[in-house]
């Protein structure tokens, strides 16, 4: 699970760095071009997917962290550390015992299951990335889409202004 994670992680940085080449290049280069508003708008969603990507690696790291505690093995590694989070031990004092873990990939977590049926997660990834992953996401596809409207439109302008002339 952890080299996984980590091959996730590595793949997220690559996505990133060429979505980010590619969103800079598409920026620098509209000018030049004369692309305007698609143009920019490509290049907008490129570095919003690579941000997107950069905080979602971040936050897997994270997880990546709390897998290779949990299967540590070893003196001390029942239940795993990572699911020691304040409280734990007044469940365990009541009968509530962990049982295993998961992690989740959206939202992205290291989920923690317990011996009645419930489950938490343990808040090894920071809080503020999943609401910033899913806002530049969202981002990233708003100004695609409208990128691809913006072309359209001009398509069509032109189909007519050239057709009527």
């Amino acid at each position: 699970m952890f080299l996984l994670l980590l091959l996730f992680v590595l793949i997220a940085v690559i996505t990133a760095v060429g979505l980010a080449g590619y969103g800079s290049r598409t920026l620098a280069d509209r000018r030049a071009r004369h692309t305007g508003t698609p143009g920019a708008l490509r290049g907008l969603a490129a570095l919003a997917g690579a941000g997107a990507c950069a905080l979602y690696a971040w936050g897997l790291l994270g997880v990546c962290g709390a897998v290779m505690v949990a299967e540590d093995g070893g003196t001390d590694s029942a239940p795993p550390q990572s699911c020691r989070t304040t409280g734990w031990w007044e469940r365990h004092q009541r009968g509530i015992e962990i049982t295993g873990h998961t992690v989740t990939y959206v939202p992205l977590g290291f989920v923690c299951e317990t011996s009645d049926g419930g489950s938490y997660d343990t808040g090894d990834v920071p809080g503020y990335v999943n609401p910033a992953v899913l806002a530049l996401a969202l981002t990233a596809a708003g100004c695609a889409i409208g990128a691809g409207y913006v072309s359209e439109l001009r398509a069509r302008a032109q189909v007519r202004g050239g057709g009527a002339g």
